[in-house]
């Protein structure tokens, strides 16, 4: 039979594989794997293959787009980094350690165009732009002719380092493991081919024998052949694109078995027979059904480029034929639509394709091959010539009916499924100031910050420096949590700074739309909630009300803290730093800081360091300035001054209790004139009395009082005007 002469022809012409595919086409005829045998399901889908290294396992071919695991030829052992933090002022230290390692990956045995995204463990290591989520470096050779020999590679192995060409791989260099617990990640790969659609002749040329095939897999957006006998993949890709094979003398051709709109041939009329026939009818012409309770095709499964390439399925929206449902296993890359399409289209085949013909002639028309569409005289619809063969009494011809065209196909949907973001690492954004003292520890220890943040979650932190130029030293580690910040859009007025002023308003830029504000109550403000430091002036604010993505308007404004009055009475431009003031800041020790006067931050999206001027240094140490100024003119003409005083630490300012001074003592500078005081007194008191003989050659001045503490003096709170 057919299934014998062909595997014949196949090992003639091209050996054991041209045998298999010879083997296959034979089988087809035979109608063992022939479009619509309802029982196949093809090959399994596996799950996503992970990066391997197996001694004389076949490196895969692979067509279009796919997600692939990968073989590890070329690795060096786990190095180990340790880094020693903590340990100051008598805290315990701790030592760290972290693990990279350096490898090379052949990721397929023809040369490719590309790669995109990687995967590691289920995560994003690269993005589609290119960007490493995680630190090292990596290389990528397409496997053509002319590659060179990796250096690393080459300093490892030797000057008998092969290029690998014909082998698409890539090396890791020094990629850190520390998001993967410290061990060699399961890796895949995005496989890009620069081939705007498949073809079977594309796959058959693998085989390197004289085979031809003229299909063309439009729907199709990657498929891998793994090794082993070809007719293993072409059986696959035959669920959902029919085709038919012709042996002939030299060449084995394979052709769509699709309805096309090339002219049909009409049959002539059949030959009868003058005896009993031993197949067929006497008449020349017998018409079958296949009346089994076959499955029906009712779905198919693909890996989903919309997924991430992880396994999908798509149902057909037609009837179910009675008996079990049919589920195709399809290893191959699809769109959901793709996928819809072809499961409609093959379950419409394979209802139709039940109908066959043995049709006998008197002679054979060379013209007539298997895969040719014909017509049958007073038969409706075309038909499919899938075989001929030499009888007796004539040419038989079996025939099987073609589908009417579909009029409609239903919309595929890939489902809804939680990806990993592929964000670009984002550079580092960093401020760092010194904020008044809390009133909590010590009183002489500074309160340095540092606020490090970035536009979004890929970001996964960085490492602070101090220094100038080349010499930097470390003082820690951000970890990845982001202080809010941004820059005002508009100008904040000067303000009084002495109660909620609840027409005041400012509009603020965040750098991530992630970051939000949230409202608070004025006894949650008296509470320390919602601290900004705007400029150098610190805020409260109520009301916080989103206007656009990462755009807010805070309203209901707390003005001038921490001792900032004097800064709030100028006002602030728009442009002006912002920042939260609230738990996601980095405490800096002061004797890091100490003697400088920049701050840096290193992430991983950084190509240079990000660095901030340390602003306000010593405010920590500075008085807050007094308040409630007073003045009265005696008796006698002299003029007496009063105000009341403030203490370091003490942001909120509680009726009924008496806050400690926080200095050594009290002490007071009274001065006269606007910048440098043209005459000044100390006092131990919150009040002066200067003769109108001390004032008289001061006329028309401000007279202002400071508050000196031990480490500096607070801003000056004008008194009023001499006159």
């Amino acid at each position: 039979m057919a299934t014998l002469i062909l595997s014949a022809v196949g090992t003639a012409i091209g050996g054991p594989i041209g045998g298999a595919i010879g083997a296959f086409a034979g089988q087809q005829i035979d109608q063992a794997i022939f479009a619509g045998g309802g029982t196949r399901e093809g090959p399994k889908l596996k799950d996503l293959s992970i990066t391997t290294s197996t001694y004389g396992a076949p490196i895969s071919q692979h067509f279009g787009k796919m997600r692939v695991g990968g073989t590890i030829i070329w690795a060096t052992d786990l190095v180990e980094n340790s880094e020693k933090s903590g340990g100051g002022k008598g805290s315990p230290s701790t030592r760290n350690y972290s693990y990279t390692t350096s490898m090379a990956v052949a990721l397929g045995s023809r040369p490719i165009a590309g790669i995109g995204r990687i995967w590691a463990d289920g995560n994003l290591l690269r993005g589609a732009s290119g960007d490493l989520k995680s630190p090292g470096q990596m290389r990528f050779y397409s496997g053509f002719g002319d590659q060179p020999v990796d250096p690393l590679l080459a300093a490892a192995i030797g000057a008998q380092c092969p290029a690998y060409r014909g082998c698409a791989y890539v090396v890791f260099e020094d990629l850190s493991l520390e998001d993967f617990g410290n061990r060699i990640p399961a890796l895949t790969f995005e496989i890009l081919d620069d081939a705007s659609s498949i073809s079977l002749a594309d796959i058959v040329t693998t085989a390197n024998q004289p085979i031809t095939a003229q299909v063309a897999l439009p729907e199709l957006s990657g498929v891998s052949y793994e090794g082993g006998s070809l007719a293993n993949v072409i059986g696959a890709i035959e669920q959902l694109y029919p085709i038919y094979t012709n042996s002939g003398a030299e060449t084995l051709s394979i052709a769509s078995g699709l309805e096309t709109d090339s002219p049909v041939k009409t049959l002539p009329t059949q030959t009868a027979t003058w005896k009993e026939p031993d197949t067929g009818s006497p008449d020349g012409l017998l018409s079958e059904r296949d009346g089994e309770a076959k499955r029906g095709i009712s779905a198919l499964r693909y890996y989903d480029t919309a997924r991430d390439y992880q396994p999908g399925i798509q149902r057909t929206a037609g009837p179910l034929e009675r008996g079990a449902e049919t589920v195709i296993e399809f290893p191959g890359s699809l769109s959901s639509q793709a996928a819809s399409s072809l499961i409609d289209r093959a379950s419409h085949t394979d209802r139709w394709a039940k109908q066959t013909i043995r049709y006998r002639l008197a002679e054979l028309d060379p013209a007539l091959v298997p895969g040719s569409v014909v017509n049958i005289p007073d038969r409706t619809g075309n038909w499919l010539l899938s075989s001929w063969e030499w009888r007796e009494s004539g040419i038989e011809l079996e025939l099987k009916r073609l589908p009417p065209r579909m009029q409609s196909q239903s919309a595929g949907d890939a489902g809804a499924i939680p990806l990993p973001a592929d964000q670009t690492v984002p550079p580092t954004h960093i401020r760092g100031f010194e904020l008044p003292w809390d009133g909590y520890g010590d009183p002489a220890r500074s309160s340095v910050y540092a606020a490090v943040s970035a536009q979004n979650d890929s970001w996964a932190g960085a490492a602070l420096f101090v220094g100038t130029g080349t010499a930097l030293s470390e003082v820690g580690t951000s970890g990845r949590v982001q202080s809010v910040m941004g820059v005002t859009d508009t100008d904040l007025p000067a303000s009084h700074a002495i109660v909620i002023d609840r027409s005041a308003a400012v509009e603020v830029s965040l750098i991530s739309e992630d970051m939000t504000f949230s409202n608070a109550t004025p006894r949650e403000l008296a509470n320390g909630s919602n601290r900004l430091l705007l400029g150098e002036e610190i805020v409260q604010f109520c009301n916080a009300e989103m206007i656009a993505p990462s755009r807010w308007k805070l309203s209901g404004l707390l003005r001038g803290r921490g001792g900032t009055e004097h800064i709030a009475a100028s006002g602030t431009e728009a442009g002006a730093q912002v920042t939260l003031l609230d738990g996601n800041l980095i405490a800096l020790k002061p004797e890091d800081v100490a003697n400088h006067t920049d701050i840096y931050a290193i992430g991983r999206g950084d190509s240079d360091p990000a660095a901030s001027k340390i602003e306000a240094q010593g405010r920590s140490s500075q008085p807050l300035s007094p308040v409630h100024p007073r003045n009265t003119i005696l008796s006698n003409g002299d003029f007496r001054f009063c105000w009341t005083r403030r203490a370091r630490g003490a942001w909120g300012w509680p009726d009924t209790t008496d806050i400690p001074l926080n200095e050594e003592r009290e002490r007071y500078r009274v001065g006269v004139g606007d910048d440098d005081a043209e005459a000044s007194w100390e006092v131990e008191i919150p009040e002066i009395q200067l003769t109108a003989a001390q004032l008289a050659a001061h006329t028309g001045k401000r007279i202002w009082v400071v508050q000196l503490g031990r480490f500096a003096q607070s801003a000056r709170l004008d008194l009023g005007i001499v006159t």
